[in-house]
């Protein structure tokens, strides 16, 4: 198995290029945008407030995620590395892995590095009971070989915040735009763009979602999506919970992040086959 390391910084606004040239269809809405962050610091985000009788600030952003959804329309299958960080019973859990996804049938291949190196997941939509099939790498539990799972079993669940029906990007990108189109429906929400950020060598452009306080109607604190400059695809979501009491930093929740991306691969039935050569199951 391939070594696998991530050197992911943090979010790095950098100025203020037209926002508009990554998402024409917005072009109207973000030059303007373009414009307010050319007369600001380069450390300074573009930010977006509602008036009373102007377009909600989330709508712009929710045209912006629709525009990637439909880049990824020819994106039939791909390959990369899975960085996954989840907040599950109060700690911060993080792994590593190889993904492959197809589209149709919809269906996943994981090979984990840490913290489980060795550990691999298959999971084809219909197929063994609609259940996953997975085996460890190391310790105890390899003794057992592979075995399987429903996507809903204790084993699963404590280790994910989601089914692994919700793994790639498209569903990312629909189940953002889902959380944004409920929370459209309310105020209390501020819309900031980084045009001109960095995800590791990636350049990228950012919106960020953030409610300045806890109402039963928003799910996050701050949503935060990371568009590739170049394709237009996503490449990590976050979603922050509110500070803990006495506390100023928002809590991380939940992170995916997707890197050296390859669409297109192709993949076919035999990556997806507990007999691929390639495979210990």
């Amino acid at each position: 198995m391939h070594a696998i390391r991530f050197v992911v910084p943090a979010l790095v606004p950098t100025g203020g290029r037209d926002f508009s040239r990554a998402v024409m269809v917005l072009a109207a809405v973000l030059m303007a945008v373009g414009s307010a962050a050319g007369q600001s610091s380069a450390a300074q985000p573009v930010s977006t407030t509602a008036a009373p009788s102007a377009e909600h600030p989330l709508r712009p952003a929710i045209q912006i995620a629709r525009t990637s959804l439909q880049a990824l329309q020819s994106v039939r299958d791909y390959e990369c590395r899975f960085l996954k960080r989840e907040r599950i019973n109060g700690q911060l859990q993080t792994q590593v892995m190889f993904l492959r996804l197809r589209e149709e049938p919809f269906s996943v291949y994981l090979r984990f590095g840490e913290p489980h190196p060795g550990r691999e997941v298959l999971y084809v939509a219909g197929r063994n009971n609609n259940q996953m099939l997975a085996h460890e790498g190391s310790g105890v539990k390899a003794i057992f070989g592979t075995v399987s799972l429903p996507l809903d079993s204790p084993e699963v669940r404590a280790e994910n915040r989601h089914p692994l029906t919700e793994i790639g990007l498209r569903k990312l990108l629909e189940l953002l735009i889902e959380q944004w189109e409920a929370e459209a429906q309310f105020g209390e929400i501020d819309v900031q763009y980084y045009p001109d950020a960095r995800l590791g060598e990636i350049a990228c452009r950012v919106v960020e979602a953030s409610h300045p306080y806890p109402r039963r109607q928003f799910r996050y604190h701050i949503t935060r999506l990371y568009l590739d400059a170049r394709t237009h695809l996503p490449v990590r979501v976050e979603n922050y919970g509110w500070p803990e009491r006495g506390g100023r930093e928002p809590v991380l929740m939940e992170e995916y992040t997707y890197l050296e991306l390859r669409p297109n691969v192709p993949l076919d039935d035999r990556h997806f086959d507990r007999e691929c050569p390639e495979y210990n199951f």
